[in-house]
């Protein structure tokens, strides 16, 4: 028994001794991240995990434009393929927007057209499309006006353009499996602007992609100086109030001190208003005949800004599938708010898993999935 009891403290000891030197060298945050997830049941970050941090609220307007259904709506069912994969891979939401209307809506796993989960990564592609408003708002002189101009410390070379389309050179670790690396201290830490700022230009900006979740951050940042307002109340007066969104929704932040949205993910808001984005990008930035964003802002951010990676513009994924020029918003667990302005159709995905990529592929699978399944309802209806 006393041995036991010795080995009980010895174990208690180095845990407290390891504790103490994590807590000293800044890695304290590790501790949030074991509580959020692995005794809430996951291994990362998850859909519903808004609720153990602390967020900003996105302000809907007094008015909702609520979405017009299709006189089709629902009368095509899913194809087997597509409700197995849904099922599967434990999607919340599905919707299918045509002409401006909802055509196709389903919801599984108990989650409804009400429904807050995480966007992850989607925010990227609202980020920079916050970039483009704070242009046109005279907020920010151009896609080339230095970041330095905001934040001196940085190299004058890197341009919030380069931020926006992934060129920045910042010596981020994006290993998302890394508990030490620089995406896990920016989701579970409590000052993400003081890491963001310890950031260095290692790489010159401007001549290649390099996907770094602190290119959003840093844009995020630049964005609040700019314009002297949170994200979430900037994101609310330029978007969310114009559109109609159907309710408030929710930013993370760093902390109640810092509160720092994490601009390169984590809105947590349903499909019905992420649609919105879709719709309004597929008509090049008008709503209800009000040009809302400029169509050339919209033409820049989904367009590859270089050619050896056609598959990236600013902000925003692309694809020629099907011969299709398609744009999309992406989340780490299969997000999609995917746009075909050609067809005007947007595909909205929301849920817990995905299909990995293929080996050099640098789309998931489930994405053509989506889209295929989507065109053959579409093609079963005519």
């Amino acid at each position: 028994m006393k041995k036991l009891f010795r080995a009980i403290l010895l174990i208690a000891g180095v845990l407290l001794f390891a504790s103490l030197i994590l807590y000293i060298f800044g890695y304290g945050y590790i501790f949030k991240g074991i509580s959020t997830t692995y005794f809430t049941g996951h291994k990362t970050a998850f859909i519903d995990d808004y609720s153990y941090f602390n967020n900003h609220v996105i302000q809907n307007a007094d008015k909702v434009q609520e979405w017009p259904l299709d006189e089709e709506y629902n009368l095509v069912k899913a194809t087997s393929k597509l409700d197995s994969l849904n099922k599967e891979l434990e999607t919340a939401a599905f919707l299918i927007i045509k002409n401006d209307s909802i055509w196709f809506e389903k919801y599984y796993n108990d989650y409804d057209e009400r429904s807050k989960t995480n966007s992850f990564s989607m925010a990227k592609s609202i980020v920079s499309a916050l970039l483009f408003k704070a242009i046109q708002d005279g907020f920010i002189e151009n896609i080339n006006q230095p970041v330095a101009d905001f934040f001196p410390g940085f190299d004058p070379r890197l341009s919030v353009g380069d931020l926006s389309s992934m060129a920045s050179g910042l010596n981020w670790n994006e290993n998302y499996y890394n508990p030490f690396a620089s995406t896990a201290r920016a989701y579970f830490g409590d000052d993400i602007r003081e890491q963001v700022l310890e950031l260095k230009v290692i790489e010159k900006p401007g001549e290649e992609f390099k996907y770094l979740s602190g290119n959003t951050q840093l844009l995020g940042m630049v964005i609040e100086k700019a314009t002297g307002k949170s994200l979430s109340n900037y994101l609310s007066d330029s978007f969310w109030k114009s559109l109609g969104m159907n309710d408030d929704a929710l930013w993370q932040i760093d902390s109640e001190e810092s509160e720092m949205a994490k601009a390169y993910c984590c809105i947590s808001s349903n499909a019905r208003n992420f649609a919105k984005f879709g719709k309004l990008f597929i008509n090049y930035g008008k709503w209800n005949n009000q040009q809302i964003l400029d169509s050339a802002y919209i033409a820049k951010a989904t367009n590859p800004r270089f050619e050896k990676t056609p598959y990236y513009g600013y902000g925003f994924w692309l694809s020629d599938h099907r011969d299709k020029e398609i744009f999309y918003m992406r989340g780490i667990l299969g997000q999609y708010v995917i746009m075909i302005p050609e067809d005007e159709l947007v595909i909205i995905r929301l849920g817990r898993k995905l299909i990995r990529k293929e080996k050099d592929d640098k789309h998931y699978q489930d994405f053509y999935m989506y889209i295929d399944e989507t065109y053959k309802m579409l093609n079963h209806a005519s």
